[in-house]
């Protein structure tokens, strides 16, 4: 009996023990990880409590709207309203030209917009003077200048990764409000010297609604207020940027402030040499090269002429579409199209060195003056073997010279006889010459090969002197 209540007792106390033995040690190890995390917090004390002490976002004034007061205000309304103009700086740094475009008669530009103006409505109290900096999710609920770009066609406000807006306010209500803008502009372009030409553009800010006796535009530094980074264009040169002011006037609305960005560019050359002016003086110079084949080598005269005179045509169709369709005169077309000339007259010397030589041979072959065997044909598809001295000329008939006794009595006895040695010259007229050169038509070959050089030379001065 008593082992068997020794047993009873074992069996009543064994499922206690092993319950009891594995829960102390897990309080235990939850006792020392909380005394750990305790101690850890309680090493860390300082540095939560200076963190807390130097964050202002977990002052009382939480939120930018209570310091700022944005709640007890109409932002709505302009600073100042009802009294003077309020009056706003403004402050521009320009990034890059992107893109300047004749056929479309604008520029891209993107530049940092900086406003500077004071809202007391916004100051607010601070001990050490210092100004805070918000995004743009605070500009929307605040009043900001309404400034736009006058003759803009597109415009927009960088957003990657956030809208690039920068607003500070300053303790005693002065702000900065900087916004990053891309903006493409129209410039009116005048492209009479083109390529040789200069081009004066302008991106003009004002404001939208508010006219001179509301909102005052004025450059915040002066001629200082306009700002570049190193800027460097594939056809231009930048040859001057600087701001300016003026007024603008809508009969409907009023007078408003506008302030201008100029800057002058100056077209690269060199480009253009390459592409247009060098290949057309070329073809010009080979157009030449007809002048020293024989004027019978028709297939060699004609195949070069009309190849310079489509040569032509296919630089001034590529000039002309890569421009707009102005109504005047480039000076790149008057070169294109005097250069054009000279090759066509070249074509058209050509022609007529070949019709008047065809009617001179034709009158020697009626004249029997040609071999048999030699007809007009043979002279208009001649392959250039064909020589004057092979024709066979009669030499003119001899002057029987009178005997010595028989001496002619001038019939007026008072001109006297012309003295021994010296011969009478007769000048010819000028239709005497332009028969004398039809009918020696090698002759216009001749002083093609001087005029034209020379023509094209003096062309060539007076361009250049002109428009360079």
């Amino acid at each position: 009996m008593l082992l068997v209540l020794r047993l009873l007792c074992l069996a009543w106390l064994w499922p206690v023990t092993p319950i009891n033995s594995g829960h102390l040690p897990g309080r235990r190890r939850h006792k020392d990880v909380y005394l750990g995390e305790h101690v850890k917090n309680r090493h860390g004390g300082r540095i939560d409590y200076k963190m807390k002490k130097s964050d202002s976002t977990k002052s009382l004034l939480i939120k930018s709207e209570q310091l700022l007061r944005i709640e007890e205000h109409d932002f709505a309304m302009r600073p100042g309203f009802g009294g003077s103009a309020i009056p706003v700086g403004i402050d521009v740094q320009v990034e890059s030209l992107d893109s300047i475009s004749e056929v479309n008669m604008d520029f891209t530009m993107t530049l940092y917009l900086r406003h500077y103006w004071q809202d007391e409505r916004l100051a607010f109290p601070s001990s050490s003077n210092k100004s805070r900096t918000f995004d743009a999710r605070l500009v929307k609920k605040i009043w900001v200048p309404d400034v736009f770009f006058v003759h803009s066609k597109r415009s927009f406000i960088h957003d990657t990764t956030m809208e690039n807006i920068m607003l500070r306010v300053y303790p005693d209500g002065n702000i900065l409000y900087s916004v990053r803008i891309t903006v493409t502009a129209l410039c009116s372009m005048d492209f009479s010297r083109f390529p040789l030409d200069k081009q004066n553009c302008s991106l003009e800010l004002e404001s939208y609604a508010y006219n001179e006796n509301d909102l005052m535009l004025y450059w915040k530094n002066g001629n200082d207020s306009l700002r570049t980074d190193e800027i460097v264009l594939s056809q231009f040169f930048i040859e001057d940027f600087n701001p300016s002011y003026g007024l603008a006037f809508y009969s409907s609305t009023g007078w408003y402030n506008r302030l201008y960005i100029n800057f002058l560019l100056r077209r690269h050359i060199f480009f253009f040499m390459l592409q247009t002016y060098f290949p057309t003086m070329l073809m010009v110079m080979l157009s030449w090269v007809s002048f020293w084949i024989d004027r019978r080598a028709v297939p060699a005269r004609v195949s070069l002429g009309i190849t310079t005179v489509l040569t032509m045509s296919t630089i001034i169709t590529g000039v002309s579409s890569s421009m707009p369709q102005v109504s005047y005169v480039k000076a790149v077309d008057i070169y294109l199209w005097a250069s054009f000339l000279f090759v066509f007259l070249s074509v058209i010397e050509y022609a007529a060195v070949n019709y008047f030589t065809t009617v001179e041979e034709m009158k020697k072959l009626q004249r029997g003056k040609l071999p048999t065997s030699f007809n007009a044909t043979q002279a208009m598809a001649f392959d250039g073997c064909f020589h004057d001295d092979e024709i066979d000329l009669n030499p003119f008939p001899e002057i029987p010279a009178s005997p010595p006794d028989q001496q002619p009595v001038p019939q007026n006895s008072a001109e006297a006889p012309p003295t021994e040695g010296t011969r009478l010259r007769r000048k010819r007229t000028i239709r005497k010459n332009i028969e004398f050169i039809m009918s020696n038509s090698y002759m216009i070959d001749s002083y093609s090969r001087i005029l034209f050089p020379v023509a094209y030379l003096l062309f060539n001065i007076i361009y250049w002197s002109m428009y360079s």
